[in-house]
């Protein structure tokens, strides 16, 4: 059967709040963090608001020295270094380095884009005859792999330190690889989790696309409307999320406090076939998805209390909607709840997976199921398919069993991810 793989730790950097009490504070009382985005406007971009966590430099210099942070710009590793350390001590970890690696613990901490910033930087230095003034950590800070890296080694970790990336479903891959590989017995924890780059440099190629909302630059807080009637588009968005996960027994062993536990999941692809494409999800692939990892999760489709969907503000989620229902055999009233992280955040693009995963572990834990904001008038086609008391509007004070994550990313590829309030 494998071992129990539970959840020991969480740490956030959102759009809406930095840190456990700030964000949870802010999905309960449907506070955004989405605002005029002054560099956005002045490169005349159609989308003028993003979602962008607030980082002070005090905050900066409790994770990095000034040594480190000399020639550092990349956003997503700042981010990533932040949630992951915090994750780390939230779940009663020691970040005290020893001489011997943590042989039982790694880091599978995903991200789409490493480093843009210093990527142009780089590229204007080395067209200026400038390349040794690149600084010793350009590499460090560019390559995919350098946000897992810096966590390695600040934290000392010796089981693998490795870097995942599939476009929007990379946190929630992050956490079923970690899954995996407590599950089969290879480490006994792995923190988990993904990162995503802020800025013009990041968004623009989404703006050029057209597939972000431009309706709403001079009312911020009203442009990320998932399910809506009146979405336009998403608005782009970045963090970090992170989840300690942990081998049942050993967590118990050293008396740690469990969020919850991850029954099993599914990650597939559409294969850019059928009606699938580059930027558009094949229906029978992620109806495929969802089936899948509720089987592998020994879960009823009944079971499911909670669906945190991907949901984008898009023309896609009435279609999301109803491959939810389709997948799962229920639809009204019997449809589960279902909210989106997004209409808070916008779409944090390679972090969003474990960014929502922390906000739908907290929604086990603490019992309540955060409400979609600018939902106001849901699409025809939704409440068509579902009643549409199944998506909150307010905050819901109520405890769930089974909470269901799934991400839907470019590429026609999907991830579903199956977590559980813990019982011995």
């Amino acid at each position: 059967m494998g071992r129990r793989v539970v959840i020991t730790g969480l740490g956030i950097v959102a759009p809406n709040g930095v840190g456990l009490d700030a964000f949870t504070h802010a999905i309960k009382n449907g506070i955004s963090g989405i605002k005029r985005d002054p560099e956005l406007e002045r490169l005349q971009f159609s989308c003028q608001i993003s979602g962008k966590p607030v980082i002070t430099d005090e905050l900066t210099l409790q994770y990095f020295s000034e040594l480190e942070l000399r020639g550092f710009n990349s956003t997503g590793i700042l981010y990533g270094v932040i949630a992951g350390i915090d994750a780390w001590k939230d779940a009663g970890l020691s970040t005290e380095i020893n001489e011997e690696p943590d042989w039982d613990s790694g880091t599978i901490f995903g991200t789409g884009t490493s480093g843009i910033e210093k990527f142009r930087e780089s590229i204007y230095k080395i067209d200026d005859f400038q390349t040794r003034r690149l600084g010793s950590t350009a590499v460090a800070q560019t390559m995919n792999s350098g946000v897992s890296a810096y966590l390695g080694g600040k934290l000392g970790l010796g089981n693998q330190v490795s870097s995942n990336s599939s476009a929007c479903t990379t946190g929630t891959e992050s956490i079923l690889m970690a899954f995996e590989r407590i599950k089969s017995g290879q480490a006994k924890r792995i923190l988990a989790g993904s990162t995503s780059d802020s800025g013009p440099y990041i968004w623009g190629g989404f703006d050029a696309m057209r597939v972000c909302t431009f309706k709403h630059n001079e009312s911020p807080e009203k442009g990320s409307r998932p399910m809506s009637a009146s979405a336009s588009g998403f608005v782009p968005g970045s963090g970090a999320g992170a989840l300690v996960l942990e081998d049942l027994e050993s967590a118990l062993a050293r008396g740690a406090r469990i969020y919850g536990e991850i029954l099993g999941g599914n990650i597939n692809s559409g294969g850019q076939r059928g009606l699938g494409t580059m930027t558009a999800p094949n229906p029978i692939a992620v109806q495929k998805c969802i089936k899948d990892a509720l089987v592998n999760a020994k879960i009823h489709p009944d079971a499911v209390d909670v669906i945190n969907g991907h949901l984008t503000a898009t023309s896609k989620d009435s279609l999301e909607i109803e491959n939810w229902s389709k997948a799962l055999n229920r639809n009204g009233i019997h449809f589960p709840y279902i909210n989106s992280l997004k209409s808070m955040v916008g779409h944090c693009l390679s972090a969003a997976g474990s960014v929502e995963s922390v906000a739908s572990i907290l929604q086990l834990h603490q019992g309540f199921i955060f409400p979609n904001i600018n939902a106001e008038d849901l699409h025809p086609e939704i409440t068509n398919t579902i009643d549409e008391s199944r998506i909150p509007r307010q905050l819901i004070e109520k405890e769930s069993n089974i909470i269901v994550k799934a991400s839907f990313g470019f590429g026609d590829v999907n991830g579903c991810v199956v977590f559980k309030k813990y019982t011995d």
